[in-house]
């Protein structure tokens, strides 16, 4: 369960608090006594980054920020420092916790918290009562104490309950969550939050002949769908809309170029990319972002029963293009390919999609940075990176060079799926970007998405790899549309 957020005016001396302070200097609303004040003195003095005192009736956690890097570096090590004392503040049981700050950056209290509530995630869905009843509690609330602005509470609520809703749906098992149970909860979440959502069913994907996602579906027992978000508020800035494209393979065994090994362990996550796309829509919703969105959504399964589409084939795409099969566990770009196609009808100024895509991205920047393949301008790359830097989910550019094109030739199709086992990434942001009518940011996520441990405070299995990113992204956007006005 995720704790409460909550704003408060006064610190109490009998609440338990973590304080950020930016400078040596204790200030006097902690209440220290002259013991736990020459303690705290000594060891700031000493350079330690975080102290913990028992004060009897309460906890007292002090953090000291760092000196000498980057601000979006000490963003990110106050987040760190939250997911490193997380064990502390559960051990310790109590109802609530204050985070407060003195001389530190405006939004400190903010990242801090936001470092906090993302390491308390846990998917216990499935554990027994008692196992669940048997762990030591989260505080049920975290008190927000300093000059933070509503709007600014708001955005930390709703980005961080993205993020869980976005967690549990990669979580869940496909047993649980096919295409159809996918596209139930997308249409829930769109009730919750305020956006649009149509699903369109197979009998319409096969009149708008979808071929990408048809064939992929072709080896499962259940049907795909399509699944269509749109927030389109009366206000919005953009008279065309940002169009999301997120893949929503919701399990892939490789189809008949099955995954070998224990590269099929975890694949019920290869969805991530619809999850996310999902809550990033969510976000920005909920906290009524003045700008036109689209999500598109193709989801299915990726098996080898039934009729299953081989290495080979043929197939013909939505927009009309013809593709040789050169491996069938290249099956994200596929589907991706049709939903980007499809963006074209909105005309929009900007095309993102977003995808658990290729182990060569993985290879590339392990769990470190996001691999990023765009034909757009500069200006959107500028600021996806500057996002990326303040989030801390980096991303790391490729080149989407023409000569790149030439090893997606097919001799009896107009294209191949698969180039080679060279530039891996790049040729699968190549091929997505042949269907690409309007500016494309291409976002593999596969390195930093089912990550085996926990990286801080992003969960193992399943981090919502992007949403910060690209929630984050829209909110400048917005605001620089406004700004510009």
């Amino acid at each position: 369960m995720k704790s409460k957020i909550q704003k408060i005016t006064k610190l109490s001396s009998d609440q338990s608090v973590v304080c950020i302070l930016g400078s040596d200097k204790i200030p006097d609303k902690l209440k220290l006594s002259k013991q736990e004040r020459d303690y705290v003195e000594a060891h700031i003095g000493a350079g330690d980054e975080k102290l913990f005192i028992n004060s009897y009736n309460r906890f007292i956690y002090i953090v000291t920020l760092k000196k000498d890097v980057p601000h979006y570096k000490v963003r990110e090590e106050l987040r760190r420092t939250a997911y490193k004392i997380k064990k502390h503040i559960r051990g310790n049981n109590y109802n609530e916790l204050v985070i407060t700050s003195d001389n530190a950056y405006k939004g400190a209290i903010e990242d801090f918290a936001e470092g906090l509530i993302l390491s308390f995630y846990s998917f216990d869905k499935y554990k027994t009562k008692e196992e669940k009843d048997d762990k030591k509690k989260y505080p049920e609330k975290l008190l927000l104490e300093g000059e933070i602005s509503d709007s600014e509470i708001a955005w930390l609520i709703d980005l961080t309950d993205a993020v869980y809703f976005s967690r549990n749906l990669i979580q869940e098992p496909v047993n649980q969550l096919n295409a159809t149970a996918l596209s139930e909860e997308i249409k829930k979440a769109g009730e919750m939050s305020g956006f649009k959502v149509e699903v369109l069913t197979k009998g319409k994907i096969e009149a708008l002949k979808m071929g990408g996602l048809l064939a992929v579906n072709k080896g499962s027992v259940d049907p795909p769908v399509f699944c269509i978000l749109e927030w389109h508020p009366a206000n919005s800035v953009n008279k065309n809309p940002v169009v999301l494209v997120g893949k929503g393979i919701v399990y892939d065994t490789g189809g008949l170029n099955i995954k070998t090994g224990d590269f099929m362990a975890g694949m019920n996550g290869d969805m991530a990319g619809a999850a996310t796309v999902t809550g990033v829509i969510q976000t920005i919703a909920k906290t009524k972002l003045p700008i036109y969105v689209i999500g598109l959504i193709p989801s299915t399964d990726n098996r080898p029963g039934g009729n299953a589409y081989t290495q080979g084939d043929i197939i013909t795409m939505y927009n009309k293009s013809t593709v040789e099969i050169g491996n069938t566990d290249a099956e994200g770009r596929l589907i991706l390919a049709d939903a980007i196609s499809y963006a074209s009808k909105y005309s929009p100024d900007l095309i993102i999609d977003i995808a658990t895509l290729t182990g060569s991205a993985a290879m590339t920047f392990a769990n470190q940075g996001i691999a990023v393949m765009t034909n757009a301008d500069a200006k959107y790359i500028n600021l996806l990176r500057e996002c990326g830097n303040d989030v801390y989910e980096r991303i790391a550019e490729l080149p989407l060079w023409d000569e790149y094109g030439e090893l997606l030739k097919s001799d009896i199709a107009d294209m191949k799926n698969v180039g080679g086992r060279e530039a891996g990434a790049i040729i699968a942001g190549k091929f997505l970007e042949k269907f690409a009518e309007f500016p494309l940011i291409h976002l593999d996520i596969a390195g930093t998405e089912m990550l085996k441990k926990d990286d801080f405070y992003r969960s193992k299995n399943g981090t919502a790899s992007g949403l910060r990113l690209l929630s984050t992204f829209l909110r400048r956007m917005a605001s620089n549309y406004i700004e510009k006005k």
